[in-house]
């Protein structure tokens, strides 16, 4: 009988330090490393730090220097953000991502914008 009660307090104590704390993240933190590595390769890598958009590469064509650019993305609302994410491109992995990740990453984002507005 006491070993019972024994692992009912253990159990207890296990599942209420579970429910005490969800994430040893942050919504910030979790929000900015899902930005940086969502699936392998960084948001940032294409879009800029901040989602203001960056040059991927250059290439010559006839003699003209051709620019391939990732668009702005921190400007967009949510509704075109996560249809952006959701739609097939030929330069753009896909993700595969949830729509509890697209908030995290749109949340990123439009804090940073929010951000660089205020010291404006």
């Amino acid at each position: 009988m006491r070993m019972w009660i024994y692992v009912a307090i253990l159990s207890w104590i296990f599942v209420s330090s579970l429910m005490a704390d969800e994430s040893f993240l942050s919504n910030d933190e979790y929000a900015k490393m899902l930005y940086k590595n969502p699936r392998g390769i960084g948001c940032d890598r294409c879009h800029g730090s901040n989602g203001e958009g960056k040059v991927i590469a250059s290439y010559l064509q006839n003699g003209k220097k051709v620019y391939i650019k990732a668009p702005a993305i921190d400007h967009l609302s949510m509704d075109v953000f996560k249809k952006a994410l959701s739609r097939s491109s030929r330069l753009m992995p896909e993700y595969f991502l949830t729509d509890s990740e697209k908030a995290y990453l749109y949340f990123y984002l439009t804090k940073n914008n929010l951000s660089k507005k205020a010291k404006k």
